[in-house]
């Protein structure tokens, strides 16, 4: 069974996911979001990188536990540019001295909940490290509500090139990679709600229906219809 629920840390998302029963789907199929995650898994910590694919969890054993960071705000935290950790899931240890990663699993797996914990050392780690740029807020924000790249460069007065090269550095790729992302999710929200295909698709920027069709395989792997559950 999975659940979440908003964190302390300004627009995080503290997340479990519990085996077994009659509700546990079996594999999953973790969408493109822009975001970064650390997570906890069977008593080990790991990093999930921004994903330009949908990528499939499969053979995991034991629960997980996550901090879902919003887009741009992970790399500041670990310290690690988001594009050396794209399409990636990595060991914290292998980002951090082994020594210190010992200790932050050891306190998580003492916690009364694993998510509890990992929240806690995500808020202790928080407080006294680098802030993300506010600027990358500004740019999720202009793609998130359909602006063009050209444009979300030009309002925030800075060159395509330095906004590719600050993307890859925050999300872990390319504006582009990255509105395409969030038009994703902004439609698989709508098509969620029961908003048929086609008036999704011209909500959401596509050309139609089939452009719309295309870039959910493409991203996600399977065909809309399937990644809806057939609707």
């Amino acid at each position: 069974m999975y659940a979440e629920r908003a964190s302390r840390p300004a627009g995080a998302v503290v997340w479990t996911k519990s085996p077994g029963g009659p509700d546990d789907p079996g594999p999953g199929r973790v969408l493109p979001d822009g975001c970064m995650d650390l997570l906890w898994n069977d008593g080990r910590l790991l990093v999930a990188g921004p994903d330009t694919r949908a990528y499939t969890v499969e053979g995991a054993t034991g629960g997980w536990a996550g901090v879902r960071f919003q887009p741009g705000a992970a790399p500041a935290f670990l310290g690690v540019p988001a594009h050396e950790l794209r399409d990636r899931r990595v060991a914290l240890d292998d980002l951090w001295p082994t020594r210190l990663v010992r200790g932050l699993t050891a306190r998580v797996n003492a916690a009364d909940d694993p998510a509890n914990g990992l929240e806690e050392v995500v808020l202790e780690r928080a407080a006294g490290g680098d802030r993300p740029d506010p600027l990358l807020r500004r740019v999720v924000a202009a793609l998130e509500a359909g602006r063009p790249v050209w444009a979300t460069a030009d309002e925030l007065g800075i060159g395509a090139r330095q906004l590719h090269r600050r993307s890859l550095a925050a999300f872990g790729y390319g504006p582009k990679t990255l509105a395409r992302v969030l038009r994703l999710q902004r439609a698989l929200d709508l098509a969620r709600d029961g908003v048929p295909y086609a008036e999704t698709a011209a909500r959401t920027g596509y050309a139609d229906q089939a452009h719309l069709a295309r870039d959910v395989r493409e991203l996600a792997g399977v065909p809309l219809g399937e990644l809806l559950g057939g609707r």
